[in-house]
């Protein structure tokens, strides 16, 4: 073998850190990008954020006092003036200071004179979320004014502590009986006594050891029930749970030896009653999303705006740049000053391509918006990017986990890409659209009667969509809907 040396010239593309970085911001939610921004901006002096979330803000000094970020006496900014900057300021240092905007002569006096006015007023000051009380607080607090043994109250705070979240007992008895230290000599009925006593708490049905034990307690404790219908009730929930459930009312009848309104009459009783009565004392904060992009409708059809509050306004600091300027900079500020420009840059072309898709959407969607899930037209990924000259993958992380607020709700951008099944007429139908036709159909079916799969399946086909009835039991679960057996009522 004779070896040789060869000159090749090729192409390829290289990820540079720009590149790098633009891509990650693309992906990135809303959160995680104000997330990455604040890491950002701890590591890099020369990058500065006009905009400071917390400006509003209201926060707890340390002699216990209550204070806000705001100057006394500043002036209010005007409405438009936080709409005006682009999300980036500037990408170099030349950029002027931002000077508050000021009010008309008299604004401060006015503002002065209004908190002084209504200083006394407490419906004037902030105000703060008052902590919740737990199930065990509650429960507490209701053992301390009831037993007064400490015995007792011993026991009933052990079985207490044994409860779980929606006020179950985890435990049974025997097991929390077995742990206890045998010199304390507890016999089994004091627990039995306790867990008694922990019963007639509030809320109802606190303390019992599975569903149908729940049922009986809350059953049992509701006034003002007919004692046939109270006897009926509390069969059902002990002895026939499981048929209940799954609304086997022709095998409950035989059972009960009871007609339809007998029965109608017990299942209003259960239907009152609160499978998790612990559940109300759970602390869980409701998670909400910010929109990115919002719809409003317009002369001409709709229009596409970016939400400006999800919008960073970002600069290099003058100082710094200017330190730069005069060649008093060392190299990694040269280098940090870079990075910053890469930022504001990358910051912009995120926001400008979201903004770009969103429209795009919005074109193609424009009968969702003006009548609904029921209109929607298959899409998919690749239309938007031939559309805007841009590769899938960038689509694919510009609609995800980016939010879209419309006249008809908040919807994340991929809602609006979907399958396609076929029409008798040659054409398409999206696979939202049947989904909200199937919302349709079960919402205004007789109850008594409901729809089978099948039943739905014909009754699209009569509207020219031709769809199986596994494709519709599908969706059916997709959109958590039960099936025709549990949708069947009395």
């Amino acid at each position: 073998m004779k070896q040789s040396l060869q000159l090749r010239t090729s192409q390829h593309l290289a990820l540079t850190p720009q590149l790098q970085q633009s891509i990650r911001l693309l992906q990135l939610s809303t959160l995680e990008l104000h997330q990455e921004l604040e890491q950002l901006l701890t590591d890099n002096p020369l990058l500065e954020r006009l905009d400071d979330p917390l400006d509003h803000s209201v926060r707890l000094l340390a002699d216990g006092a209550i204070g806000s970020n705001a100057t006394p006496g500043e002036a209010a900014p005007e409405p438009g003036a936080q709409d005006a900057p682009a999300p980036a300021e500037a990408e170099g240092g030349d950029a002027p200071d931002s000077e508050a905007p000021q009010g008309p002569e008299g604004d401060a006096d006015w503002g002065e004179q209004t908190r002084a006015k209504g200083s006394d007023d407490e419906d004037s000051r902030p105000q703060l979320e008052a902590s919740s009380t737990t199930l065990r607080e509650h429960l507490m607090e209701q053992m301390r004014v009831t037993v007064s043994e400490g015995r007792d109250r011993a026991l009933v705070e052990l079985i207490i502590d044994a409860l779980d979240d929606n006020g179950y007992l985890t435990e049974t008895l025997e097991e929390i009986h077995e742990r206890l230290p045998a010199e304390l000599e507890i016999d089994f009925d004091e627990m039995k006594t306790a867990l008694a006593l922990l019963q007639s708490f509030d809320p109802v049905g606190v303390g019992a050891r599975s569903a149908s034990e729940c049922l009986c307690l809350q059953i049992k404790a509701m006034p003002g029930v007919p004692l046939v219908t109270r006897r009926m009730a509390l069969a059902i929930v002990d002895k026939h749970l499981a048929w209940f459930a799954q609304r086997e009312f022709n095998k409950l009848k035989k059972a009960l030896d009871c007609d339809d309104e007998d029965l109608r009459e017990a299942q209003a009783v259960i239907r009152q009653c609160n499978p998790h009565p612990g559940a109300v004392f759970a602390s869980d904060v409701s998670d909400f999303v910010v929109p990115d992009v919002i719809v409003r409708k317009a002369k001409g059809g709709w229009s596409v705006s970016l939400n400006n509050e999800v919008m960073p306004r970002l600069r290099v600091n003058n100082m710094y740049a200017s330190l730069l300027k005069q060649g008093k900079g060392e190299g990694q500020m040269s280098a940090q000053l870079q990075e910053a420009k890469w930022l504001i840059k990358n910051m912009r072309q995120r926001f400008d391509t979201i903004l770009r898709v969103s429209e795009a959407i919005v074109e193609r969607q424009r009968n969702f918006f003006s009548h609904g899930a029921v209109a929607m037209r298959p899409l998919v990924l690749r239309e938007i990017a031939d559309t805007l000259g841009l590769h899938e993958s960038t689509i694919s992380r510009v609609t995800t986990q980016k939010y879209m607020l419309t006249p008809h709700g908040m919807f994340e951008l991929k809602y609006f890409f979907g399958s396609h099944v076929a029409t008798e007429a040659g054409g398409e139908a999206s696979s939202t659209a049947i989904r909200a036709l199937i919302v349709q159909l079960t919402g205004a079916e007789d109850p008594k009667n409901p729809l089978s799969d099948s039943k739905i399946a014909d009754m699209l086909g009569e509207q020219g969509m031709v769809i199986a009835r596994r494709t519709v039991a599908k969706y059916r679960e997709a959109l958590k809907i039960p099936p025709v057996s549990l949708r069947k009522c009395l």
